[in-house]
């Protein structure tokens, strides 16, 4: 019996949507991002048909739905589908698209349009959408129109193919298919004559030898010469979201030891989350290379960076001054140095480094030196953190560091949030699962990214401000189809906190309208709004008790009240000032 569902007999729209997302069905897509809209009807029936091995989630803001399926492929580490109607809608895509590219994060976007003939002459809700996201996508193209030729059928199986190996291979990002259709939209007889399908089509065989690509194993490469004859070396674990993170950490440290360099390890790499790998590492670095005396002592010769170099400007400044030579490890195809210094890049991942044993009870001076300004800097910061009774902005990443259950995942927003991360994040053997959007930087899509990472994982925690959250709030709307827990550690200044650090501050006017931009919302009506549970932290005692343990469902916002005048003096006033008197 012709095993092809009954909705595809009706028109050759419903046909075509049943052979692209039966293609994408046995590729191993799990989930499909659906915003209403009249052009996409036949993909949305199609995928709708599919589950439940494909779950299909209707979100209604565009661009909020676009961060949902960003964060979803982030925590799953598979593309992920977003469609939508012709028109503007898939223009709301766009930041999402950018930040996929530059995250590297795999999403197929299927943006229905117009036939040919309906563009050009103002037919409703018609824009070009060839190329649309420009040079972002990793592959785009546009497909024919539908048709039940088999030889075309064949060509949308392939080319479906194609786009989902794109989207992981060589570097993961997003694809972009645009797919016009004709009328009908609806599952409705448009007159075509598809019994010869009966006899012709055997869906076993057609789609036959569908599978996910795997990827390619790698030969081990052998540690270069000129890093083992140097015993004046770094090694800098930057941004990184490892698929398997201990296996990761593992490496860096393995090659730590071997070499007798230290791990100068940015708050967002999973390497101050297993701690315990490494006896080299190194978290309060920013700290210590604002001691002038101590950066030049500390100068290295050679750098290897792992991934993205790190968010500290003070890193970032003193690698340029002493311009030491540097490798990058990274398997992509991107330049991942933003400084243009005497930069190699090796296409592999640390992984692929092939660490010879050694005789591991040895160690230099130099490394010693930076393990013992990270002791000496390590306790004054945490010794100063713990005196603070009042609600700052400061001490909530170095608490959460501390106290989050094991292998939490947690979004870390941009502006203030992430840089308090880098500054205080202390190392800890929780395994705590960091995300983030540090591609582009942006405040676009937080609260949606945060849900799109929590929705059927583990109990969720997004540290965020309160201009990234407002940002956003069209993410809320999610809460009906969100299956978990996310809590959201909200940083209340009411305004944009990142902007009193930057020399634009001292001028007021227009600083605060125009920078600071205070927005005075009640954040406690803004949940009620939403169905939103809300709950205003006054004590740190009370935010531990609520990260640990974590809910297994619904959404939660704990507010923290600060202010955005004191944060940014108490920064100025002590960042400096934790490693002032070191000595090594």
């Amino acid at each position: 019996m012709f095993d092809l569902m009954p909705i595809a007999y009706r028109n050759v729209n419903q046909l075509w949507a049943y052979i692209l997302t039966e293609t994408l069905k046995r590729l191993g897509l799990t989930c499909a991002i659906i915003c209403p809209g009249s052009r996409s009807t036949p993909l949305a029936i199609a995928f709708a048909q599919q589950a439940p091995e494909i779950e299909a989630i209707s979100i209604l803001d565009e661009r909020s739905a676009a961060f949902f399926a960003l964060g979803q492929a982030k925590a799953t580490g598979r593309p992920v589908v977003l469609l939508c109607t012709s028109g503007t809608a898939g223009a709301n895509f766009y930041s999402a698209v950018i930040e996929a590219s530059y995250s590297r994060v795999p999403l197929l976007l299927l943006t229905t349009d117009r036939p040919p003939e309906l563009r050009d002459c103002h037919s409703g809700q018609t824009i070009d959408q060839l190329r649309l996201y420009g040079n972002y996508p990793n592959w785009q193209t546009e497909l024919a129109l539908p048709s039940a030729d088999l030889g075309m059928l064949a060509y949308l199986r392939q080319t479906v193919i194609h786009s989902w190996e794109r989207a992981q291979t060589p570097t993961k990002g997003p694809v972009h298919l645009n797919i016009p259709f004709r009328d009908p939209l609806a599952p409705l007889p448009d007159g075509s004559d598809l019994s010869y399908l009966h006899s012709q089509f055997h869906p076993e065989e057609f789609f036959a030898g569908i599978a996910n690509p795997s990827p390619m194993p790698h030969a081990q490469c052998p540690i270069p010469k000129e890093w083992k004859e140097c015993d004046r070396g770094i090694i800098i674990a930057g941004v990184a979201q490892p698929s398997q993170p201990e296996e990761y950490c593992r490496a860096i440290a393995q090659l730590s030891q071997t070499l007798k360099w230290p791990v100068l390890a940015e708050g967002l790499s999973p390497v101050r989350n297993y701690a315990e790998l490494n006896p080299y590492l190194i978290s309060t670095y920013d700290l210590i290379l604002r001691n002038q005396q101590l950066a030049k002592q500390l100068a290295p010769e050679m750098v290897i960076q792992v991934g993205e170099m790190p968010t500290s400007k003070e890193l970032r400044t003193w690698i340029d001054a002493t311009q030491p030579r540097r490798w990058v490890i990274d398997p992509s195809d991107q330049n991942l140095d933003p400084l243009h210094g005497r930069t190699t890049h090796l296409r592999i991942s640390v992984e692929e480094i092939k660490v010879e044993e050694g005789n591991l009870s040895l160690s230099s001076d130099y490394v010693q030196e930076w393990c013992n300004a990270e002791a000496k800097v390590r306790l004054v910061v945490d010794q100063t953190m713990g005196k603070i009774d009042e609600i700052i902005e400061s001490k909530a990443a170095w608490l959460i560091s501390q106290i989050l259950p094991t292998g939490t995942p947690l979004f870390i927003a941009n502006s203030m949030p992430v840089r308090d991360v880098e500054y205080f994040w202390k190392p800890n053997n929780l395994g705590v699962r960091s995300h983030f959007n540090r591609g582009a930087n942006g405040i676009d899509g937080t609260l949606s990214t945060a849900l799109g990472i929590a929705h059927r994982q583990q109990s969720s925690v997004i540290l965020t401000g309160d201009l990234a959250l407002l940002h956003d709030t069209n993410g809320f709307l999610i809460r009906n189809k969100f299956v978990g827990h996310l809590t959201i550690v909200l940083i209340n200044n009411n305004g944009g906190g990142i902007f009193e650090m930057l020399p634009i501050a001292k001028f007021d006017p227009p600083f605060e309208e125009f920078f600071g931009t205070p927005q005075d919302i009640d954040f406690a009506q803004l949940c009620a709004t939403y169905n939103v549970q809300h709950e205003l932290i006054t004590s740190w005692q009370q935010l531990q008790q609520r990260l640990n343990p974590l809910p297994a469902t619904v959404i939660r916002v704990l507010e923290l009240r600060t202010n955005r005048k004191k944060d940014a003096q108490w920064r100025q006033d002590n960042l400096r000032k934790f490693a002032a008197n070191i000595a090594i």
